[in-house]
């Protein structure tokens, strides 16, 4: 069996060290060299030729985004971030994403030996999901990109669309490459479009910062769900990274329940947990989307919301970072569509015209 050869580049000798060790013991990742900033990385890639590259983002000579963004533009490859849970960490992984990282992971800390184990899996499901991924080259304009532009964008596609219905509600699920796709399906949808909700797996850490990138991508309106909140439309609703995101019914409208459950599927929040709520309490008032993810988590309920009258789009193989949800969902028959993600917004609109 070929084994994944993966390069590490952290300042942290300690970090190097217990990835190193973790991989090593996987069985089909080789650690083929380390590296403890950037400019060491740019030889050992050369050298080295691995498959993918773990990367931290505060590292001495040259910061971890100046990195990616030049090693995106001139010889992409897989990456997984090394993050640090906090605000400043989110906003940070999240441009990561937008200049082409496949997915991230928190830094491990030296005094969580009791659940390392639990992180260990985790960082190796992800390096070998990184090593089937689709990575394009960084295009020189798409990092930059003002949230004006990206306004305009929506404003040209249909913001004189006027819609028969107001009932409709979006229900989307999404995983790895979906912080990014998630923004290039909102931005085609104009602020009369029906309400949004969404399920994509992140930390709590994450949420505010994820909902603020996606509100500006968007004319409508977005922010992370509140428990009671009534859905509008016009509006995306994100779920909270600590808590399931269900749609309820509250007399004849729609409002947000948030559910403290143990994970499903090993995701809190679950896509299957929305999308269970669509199907018992919106049926065929509901249009469905997977987005790009690792896993299974959704497929099963989506399949619920289509025998309950919905209408599912689910992302196509081509544009998806992984297809693992949107895939899963395809093989168990939930789909009526799919589509690429520049596709998906022409086909909602559609939809609910």
């Amino acid at each position: 069996m070929k084994k994944i050869k993966l390069l590490i580049v952290d300042d942290s000798a300690l970090i190097r060290q217990m990835l190193t060790q973790i991989f090593n013991e996987s069985g089909d990742i080789e650690v083929v060299g380390t590296a403890s900033d950037p400019i060491i990385a740019r030889d050992k890639i050369k050298a080295l030729n691995p498959d993918v590259l773990t990367l931290d983002v505060e590292m001495p000579r040259m910061d971890g985004l100046t990195f990616l963004r030049n090693l995106m533009r001139l010889r992409p490859m897989p990456v997984v971030m090394i993050s640090t849970l906090t605000e400043k960490g989110a906003e940070v992984t999240l441009e990561a994403l937008a200049l082409g990282a496949v997915d991230f992971v928190a830094k491990p800390k030296a005094d969580v030996s009791h659940s390392l184990r639990a992180y260990a899996d985790e960082i190796v499901a992800k390096i070998r999901m990184a090593a089937q991924a689709k990575v394009k080259a960084l295009e020189t304009n798409k990092a930059s990109s003002s949230a004006t532009s990206v306004v305009n964008d929506s404003a040209n596609l249909g913001m004189k669309r006027h819609f028969k219905t107001t009932h409709k509600i979006i229900a989307v699920g999404s995983s790895t490459g979906g912080t990014e796709a998630v923004k290039q399906l909102v931005k085609n949808l104009p602020r009369t479009a029906p309400a949004i909700v969404i399920s994509q797996h992140l930390p709590l850490a994450f949420s505010a910062s994820f909902a603020k990138h996606v509100d500006e991508a968007s004319e409508m309106t977005a922010c992370v769900a509140n428990d009671g909140q009534l859905i509008l439309p016009g509006h995306i609703y994100i779920a909270p990274g600590d808590q399931h995101l269900l749609v309820v019914r509250d007399g004849a409208r729609y409002a947000c329940h948030l559910n403290d459950g143990p994970p499903v599927n090993r995701h809190k929040p679950s896509v299957d947990v929305l999308f269970r709520s669509i199907a018992e309490n919106v049926g065929s008032n509901a249009i469905g989307v997977m987005l790009t993810g690792m896993g299974a988590d959704g497929a099963r309920c989506m399949l619920e919301m289509r025998d309950a009258g919905a209408i599912n789009i689910v992302q196509d193989e081509a544009s998806s970072v992984v297809w693992g949800m949107p895939g899963e969902a395809y093989k168990l028959g939930a789909a009526h569509h799919v589509l690429s993600l520049d596709k998906i917004a022409e086909k909602i609109l559609a939809l609910v015209d």
